[in-house]
């Protein structure tokens, strides 16, 4: 079985630092800026690939790695940070599953440095038939952004979903994006991975839907959930973001239903952070 060749659960989130708070304190984060293109447009959606740039936020990068590129990196940071354990994963600035880059870079990457763990973060449209692959890449840990329990919700956050050549707009769109990811978060648990679900939390849009949605991904089998509040971008520049008090309202009912993490910094698709730096850096500007 595909699983029994993959760690436990307990032994991958104990080392992720996004899925383990104390992790989180000492093991590092490396996001590969692989992934230009995107599948689905979400309405809060900014992706910006900009030299001048250094901020952390979720699309965002400073310039866009090769794959050769990205091994290069994790090779310098290995020789960098010898005795400083690290994550290795794809965040964008796209959507690591609709790029052929993600799966080059990670198997590149894990070819040569087989210990480390490698993540990747994704929509969910493509990670059921993408689960081969994910595995041949060394990939022990996924994080699925899932905003809505159904179309209903997922409606007013997704402007349009891409896939096999059609555009899907409206109702019909979330339907199929939902659907998908549903379908692929039990697919890869079934394969053995660790699985976290990503929310982003839109006040007026899926606030009231929030304990819906965690009962939802329990009953599938996931154990831990992050609720990111909205930064407001995109076509979604005018709404605000949630409250402290709302978003740890939302945390404080959904963990009633499942484990909540919070220490995301909701970070750039080229972030490298190793404890005991004072905040996240970005990949330098190219030489």
């Amino acid at each position: 079985m595909i699983g029994s060749l993959l760690p436990s659960f307990p032994a991958v989130i104990r080392q992720h630092p996004c899925f383990d708070s104390e992790a989180h304190e000492h093991t590092g984060r490396v996001h590969l800026p692989v992934a230009p293109r995107c599948n689905i447009r979400c309405r809060f959606c900014e992706r910006v690939i900009c030299a001048s740039q250094c901020v952390q936020h979720p699309g965002w990068a400073r310039r866009l790695l090769t794959p050769s590129e990205a091994v290069e990196l994790v090779r310098r940071l290995a020789r960098t940070h010898p005795a400083e354990p690290f994550v290795v994963g794809v965040a964008g600035p796209g959507e690591p599953l609709a790029n052929a880059e993600t799966f080059e870079a990670l198997r590149q990457v894990h070819q040569e440095f087989p210990a480390l763990q490698k993540c990747v973060s994704t929509n969910g449209l493509l990670l059921e038939p993408s689960l081969p692959e994910l595995l041949e890449a060394g990939v022990k840990a996924l994080t699925v952004t899932v905003n809505a329990p159904d179309s209903a919700v997922g409606q007013h956050i997704y402007a349009w979903v891409k896939h096999q050549g059609r555009t899907l707009r409206g109702q019909e769109a979330a339907e199929l994006l939902i659907a998908s990811q549903m379908r692929g978060i039990e697919m890869a648990l079934r394969a053995g991975l660790a699985v976290k679900v990503n929310t982003v939390l839109v006040p007026g849009i899926n606030d009231q839907h929030m304990i819906r949605l965690a009962r939802q991904l329990k009953s599938l089998g996931v154990h831990l959930m992050n609720i990111m509040p909205l930064i407001p971008g995109g076509a979604m520049a005018h709404r605000r973001a949630p409250t402290s008090k709302e978003l740890q309202l939302a945390r404080s009912s959904c963990r009633q239903v499942i484990q909540q993490f919070d220490k995301c910094q909701q970070c750039s698709a080229d972030v490298i952070c190793f404890p005991g730096q004072a905040a996240p850096s970005c990949l330098p500007a190219a030489p």
